[in-house]
Parts: C-alpha cells; sequence; structure tokens
C-alpha cells in the first residue's frame, strides 16, 4: 500500500464518475433525471448529488478543514452547475492525491469521532462509497431503459494498459 496506488486508484473513480455522466446523465430529458425513485438517495441526480457531497465531506476533513453539510440537490437541477461543483470537488480531491506521501498513510488525520480511522482506512471508503453509489446509479438508468455496462476495475486497467 502506497500513495502512488491511491493516486492510480482514484483515477479510475474519477473515470467512471465522468463515464457515467458523459455517456448517461448529459443525454437524459430533465424528467429522467429527477425521477423520483423510492429506493437509496431517489433520483439520478439525488444519487450524483450525494456521492458528490460525499466525496467534498471527505476530502474537507483529510485537508484539514471542517467537514461540510451534505449539498442539496434541489440546489442542482441544473445539470451545468451540478458538473461545475462536481469538477470543483474533483481538482480538490486531485490536489490533496498529488501532495499524497506514503508515511501519511498510517496517519489519524480526522478529529472526533473518526480521530480512529488511518487516512489508508478513509481513502479506501470513499472510493468504495464512489463504487456503490455509481452501481445504484446504474440499475436506475437501466430502468430508464438505458443500456448500462460495467464498472469494474479490472475494465478500467484493460483499457488504461
Amino acid at each position: 500500500m502506497n500513495a502512488d496506488a491511491f493516486r492510480h486508484y482514484y483515477e479510475y473513480h474519477f473515470a467512471e464518475n465522468r463515464k457515467i455522466w458523459d455517456t448517461f446523465v448529459v443525454p437524459l430529458s430533465q424528467e429522467q433525471f429527477t425521477h423520483e425513485i423510492p429506493y437509496s438517495m431517489g433520483s439520478v441526480r439525488n444519487q450524483l448529488v450525494h456521492l458528490m457531497s460525499c466525496d467534498d465531506y471527505w476530502f474537507s476533513g483529510l485537508r484539514g478543514y471542517d467537514m461540510p453539510d451534505p449539498f442539496d440537490p434541489a440546489d442542482f437541477n441544473d445539470r451545468d452547475i451540478l458538473r461545475a461543483q462536481w469538477d470543483s470537488v474533483e481538482a480538490d480531491m486531485r490536489g490533496y492525491l498529488a501532495q499524497l506521501q506514503d508515511a501519511m498513510l498510517f496517519s489519524h488525520p480526522l478529529g472526533g469521532e473518526d480521530e480512529v480511522l488511518m487516512l489508508w482506512q478513509v481513502l479506501l471508503h470513499v472510493a468504495n462509497h464512489g463504487t456503490d453509489h455509481r452501481s445504484q446509479i446504474l440499475r436506475l438508468l437501466n430502468d430508464l431503459g438505458l443500456d448500462t455496462g460495467p464498472q469494474d476495475y479490472i475494465f478500467y486497467i484493460y483499457d488504461n494498459l
């Protein structure tokens, strides 16, 4: 386990987020984008906002900032606004990951109830959380009639050799 491995894995996280966005979210009608589903976070929009919000929450804490309140999906009916915010969150995450060093992985960078967590555990949690919610988004997209595909890490590796 080293910093480069985490940077690599987060490239997968970012690539899969963008693939879902570019391939499936952009062409959705507004009704499909905001259609409420009685599962998990609800609509595709709500799932995306939740995913982005959690990335921002944990990486804000890792950067030493107060962990922010969750984003409100109602603030992101406009996909251009959502994409701009998500790009900002991703840029902040990339900035943090660029400075990540091996020795930091076993530190305890958070306070409060999270002070027991080592950095590597938080990084794995955030990436795993992203996989979980992308899976839920893919299911919602499938239910909307779109032909979705896998998001398996191994396919990312094959595509990026």
